[in-house]
């Protein structure tokens, strides 16, 4: 079985950076992609930023460009979510996912295994 355990959310101040980590056990689950999604209150479930699984494609939503670093440790099954210049709008749960995209690494519907979530609150 396939679990993913997110750490690393909490409340800050806008301005204030935060890291994410996202732990994947499963022993034969590899080179498999990863993602960040987050949910605000009353809102769908949107796209962050997704690496696939040798680092060589990297993607970003518009809203956290500039701002967010995506990153994985593929020895540790880890990965990162680096979060700086947080604004009160970046205000969600976060959840990372990951598995075997087809097409669109930023679609939540091509990503199967999900964490929990772990909230993120961005005071101003």
């Amino acid at each position: 079985q396939v679990h993913l355990v997110e750490s690393g959310g909490g409340l800050v101040q806008a301005g204030d950076s935060v890291r994410l980590s996202c732990v994947v056990s499963g022993p034969t689950f590899e080179n498999y992609a990863m993602a960040w999604f987050r949910q605000a209150p009353g809102k769908e479930r949107d796209f962050v930023a997704a690496i696939t699984w040798d680092g060589k494609g990297i993607y970003y939503a518009d809203s956290v460009k500039g701002r967010f670093t995506i990153s994985s440790d593929n020895t540790k099954k880890t990965g990162y979510l680096q979060m700086d210049s947080l604004k009160p709008e970046d205000t969600a749960v976060y959840y990372c996912a990951a598995d075997f995209p087809d097409y669109d690494y930023t679609d939540r519907w091509e990503y199967d295994y999900w964490g929990q979530g772990t909230p993120v609150t961005v005071s101003s």
